[in-house]
């Protein structure tokens, strides 16, 4: 479990999270089948739920009723076609094709206030993605999660200065009773527009007559109300029931980390030995069910990170280096920071081997794909910077940075004014426990340039990731885009930077990040995990996580997920080395000889090192980390 105060998650791992979403025709003959239910039932594969979503104080999210919910189909194509659900309609209730376009927190709020004729909701992928945005997420994300507050900061609390998602609708933490889903086939999405043409369509806008074509919905989850309320029900079927039911389990999943240096695991760091932390996040999410892409608010700033552990892991005195570099991919982190909440709590227990006196400075990656011109943005608290201590810090973290990009002429790191806050961030955590001298590195200077945060759309054409139509996969694999080469040039600047921060002064001008590292990163996360270089990262059993599609990167309920697996391997693979022992002589160094000896300890500590989020107690009385609930028999809530 990772509970953060009190949240909870359905348990999807052994059922399926939906049972059926089919349209009915109640034609006979219509679909050829030796039984009634394939003559009735045409199933509908390709598809993704709005789940029940619960916190410490209420819940979120969509869920069907205990048998599913079953309605006419009417396409909503544009906005006055909804006034036939909403009111003309004889035969409610009515499940909702809608286009993708159309689906705005605006035209939700008129379902929602008719739920008496609305069964469900059926919503098409828009292709292309809205020109205006959509963003699901809300205006100012984790609020009241990170360092400002109303006692702290109250000037910046609640983003009073800044709404950094200004495309916000805050549709995803909506409670809505009825299912919805997204259907991801277009072929599948034109089988159900046609058959709402051939039996649901009469001319003239008049009443159509029966058969009618219908559209049954299966998503029932059994938690609701709260986390509260769902983890009292646990507890009561585990106690008094011979078979309990899981009605709820936390979102849990593992950070990633490792050390540039390798670290007595069995103990503490010395007060005196300095660690340089290089931050980011892994998760993202959106209003459905593990359709989270991420590509430019997780995965382009954790594959530049990636990046820039290959370039500094070849710098050939990181073994000497004065102080250590610990590189983070923090899990959870859009769900009020699960990861950084995690490591911060560890860390003041004294049961991590970092402690956040060793930290000396904090440098994260946050959305670094959409830059304009060549602006990187150094982004740091103006709270913390009121201890003249912390100021020179950070003055000399950003003069550091500034320097590591002066060599690269693609980036020009800029500075914001001291009297802005922080963005959404993972250092906003580490700084609510301890003052440390920290920087978020960002493409924005104010508001996101991401149009699609948190959102179905926040895909590889997002950050312009292209590739000619003629090329092969492999070639697709390899060949190096614009957005790469960019990337491949922040990682070199954090690199270098690191180099810098770590207490290096002879090979900063030879770190260079690998735009073809960067390029096979994208291509994996973003278009196709089945790929030769994934492959050959992974161990063989772990291979079937590699799907012909993108990776998805909504923390889930089983863990590890598929992209914690991707980072693990490829993280050992980029900063590792390739020795030739045997399998005995890795695990038991005693048995390589003595000139190999160092060697082998080395490559041992630069192995990946997993931090894991599964607890059973609380972060913090106050956190508020959702959970998933389960339906009957396999569904999940919030």
């Amino acid at each position: 479990m990772a509970t953060a105060g009190g949240c909870t998650v359905a348990d999807p791992r052994s059922r399926s999270l939906l049972r059926l979403v089919s349209f009915c025709v109640l034609l006979a003959g219509f679909c050829r089948g030796n039984s009634v239910e394939r003559k009735i039932y045409i199933s509908v594969n390709k598809t993704a739920p709005c789940v029940r979503l619960l916190n410490a104080t209420h819940q979120i999210g969509c869920q069907s009723s205990v048998s599913g919910d079953t309605g006419v189909i009417h396409v909503v194509e544009k906005e006055e076609d909804l006034q036939w659900v909403l009111t003309d309609g004889p035969n409610p209730p009515y499940v909702v094709l809608l286009e993708g376009a159309l689906f705005t927190r605006n035209l939700m709020e008129k379902l929602k206030g008719r739920t008496s004729r609305i069964a469900g909701l059926a919503v098409s992928l828009a292709k292309p993605s809205p020109a205006s945005g959509f963003s699901p997420s809300v205006q100012c994300p984790n609020d009241g999660f990170g360092i400002y507050s109303n006692s702290y900061g109250p000037e910046f609390a609640h983003c009073r200065e800044i709404q950094w998602n200004p495309l916000g609708d805050g549709l995803a933490y909506e409670d809505f009773s009825f299912p919805i889903f997204l259907l991801e086939d277009e072929n599948e999405t034109k089988v159900i527009k046609q058959c709402y043409r051939d039996h649901n369509l009469s001319p003239n806008g008049s009443a159509p007559a029966f058969p009618l074509c219908a559209m049954q919905l299966f998503s029932h989850m059994h938690a609701v109300l709260s986390t509260v309320t769902c983890m009292r029900r646990s507890s009561i079927q585990s106690t008094f029931s011979i078979n309990p039911e899981i009605v709820c389990d936390p979102l849990s999943d593992y950070n990633v980390w490792s050390m540039l240096k390798p670290i007595n695991m069995s103990g503490m760091l010395e007060p005196d030995d300095k660690v340089v932390v290089a931050a980011t996040r892994l998760d993202s999410r959106s209003f459905f069910w593990n359709v989270a892409p991420g590509a430019e608010s997780a995965v382009a700033s954790f594959v530049t990170q990636l990046a820039a552990a290959e370039a500094l892991q070849k710098a050939p005195d990181v073994a000497t280096l004065p102080r250590n570099v610990m590189f983070v991919f923090f899990q959870g982190e859009t769900f009020d920071y699960i990861g950084s909440s995690r490591m911060v709590y560890d860390m003041e227990k004294g049961k991590f081997p970092v402690q956040l006196e060793n930290i000396e400075s904090f440098v994260e990656l946050g959305q670094v794909a959409l830059r304009n011109s060549l602006e990187l943005w150094m982004h740091t608290d103006p709270m913390s910077q009121k201890n003249g201590s912390i100021q020179n810090q950070v003055e000399a973290l950003l003069s550091t940075l500034e320097r590591s990009g002066a060599g690269v002429p693609t980036v020009a790191l800029r500075r914001l004014n001291q009297s802005q806050p922080l963005p959404p961030s993972s250092l906003q955590r580490f700084l609510r426990a301890r003052n440390i001298s920290g920087v978020v590195l960002a493409d924005h200077s104010t508001v996101f340039h991401n149009h699609y945060y948190q959102s179905i759309y926040d895909t590889a054409e997002n950050i312009n990731v292209s590739y000619p139509e003629w090329q092969s996969p492999e070639e697709d694999l390899n060949f190096v885009t614009d957005t790469a080469k960019a990337l491949a040039d922040v990682a070199t600047v954090l690199a270098r930077a690191l180099y810098q921060l770590a207490g290096g002064t002879n090979f900063t001008d030879a770190i260079q990040a690998d735009a073809h590292t960067v390029t096979r990163l994208l291509y994996g996360f973003l278009v196709r995990a089945n790929n030769s270089w994934f492959q050959s990262v992974l161990r063989q059993d772990l291979r079937s996580y590699l799907g012909d599609g993108p990776l998805q990167h909504y923390i889930a309920v089983s863990s590890p997920t598929n992209t914690t697996y991707v980072v693990q391997y490829a993280l050992a693979n980029l900063t590792g080395q390739v020795v030739d022992l045997t399998r005995e002589q890795c695990q038991d160094p005693s048995k390589v000889p003595s000139e190999n000896k160092d060697f082998v300890t080395l490559m041992v500590g630069f192995g990946i090192l997993v931090f894991s989020l599964a607890v059973t107690y609380c972060i913090n009385a106050k956190a508020d980390v959702l959970f998933i609930a389960p339906r009957e028999p396999g569904a999940v809530s919030y």
